[in-house]
């Protein structure tokens, strides 16, 4: 039971390239194909100012990567015990925030990038529920940025995943933490008792 928390640092390890690559993919968002004209335009989906990624699956995944990396070395039952319920807390925080990139995520991958088409700047997939992912061939209408629908596509479809991935990672560590704070002290208490 006391590698658990060898358990909660593996899973810290794991999720801290999840973390980053989220805030990498946010970032990317915000400078379609490279260029800053855009965004100094305000010309991003409204959802991209959410920061999904930035903050749910980057920032605020840093908290429990942080702690269950952290964690103490286990020398009695109750002091993992402690330990455990701490690391439960930041998971707590690692499933909001991977919930919030999933969610702000797939609003703007449903919504379709702000684009300029024949009728100026304007959300031409807006409308339609998310069906035009499967209709590449309408992608064409959107002229500047350039190869904008395949860019968000891609990028918030990373998002989702390494939010998916995250969403697991935490709540392996909840399930994992709530385990061991509420057994740990009675498997101590049993040993105690077997000693006395």
């Amino acid at each position: 039971m006391c590698c658990s928390v060898g358990f909660a640092r593996s899973l810290g390890l794991a999720l801290l390239p999840l973390a980053l690559c989220c805030i990498l993919a946010n970032l990317l968002l915000l400078f379609p194909m490279g260029e800053i004209a855009y965004i100094q335009q305000d010309r991003l989906a409204s959802y991209i100012w959410y920061f999904g990624g930035l903050g749910g699956g980057g920032l605020l995944m840093l908290v429990p990567a942080v702690v269950f990396i952290t964690l103490g070395k286990c020398n009695c039952c109750w002091n993992e015990s402690l330990m455990m319920c701490g690391s439960v807390l930041a998971a707590v925080v690692g499933l909001v925030g991977s919930g919030y990139c999933f969610v702000v995520s797939g609003f703007t991958l449903v919504q379709g990038p702000q684009c300029f088409t024949n009728n100026g700047w304007t959300y031409p997939f807006a409308d339609e529920g998310g069906r035009y992912l499967l209709q590449p061939e309408k992608w064409s209408s959107c002229r500047q940025p350039l190869n904008i629908v395949e860019w968000n596509v891609t990028l918030l479809c990373i998002l989702l995943g390494l939010a998916v991935l995250e969403f697991i990672i935490c709540l392996l560590q909840l399930g994992s933490g709530l385990v061991n704070a509420v057994c740990r002290p009675c498997c101590y208490k049993q040993q105690y008792s077997l000693n006395a």
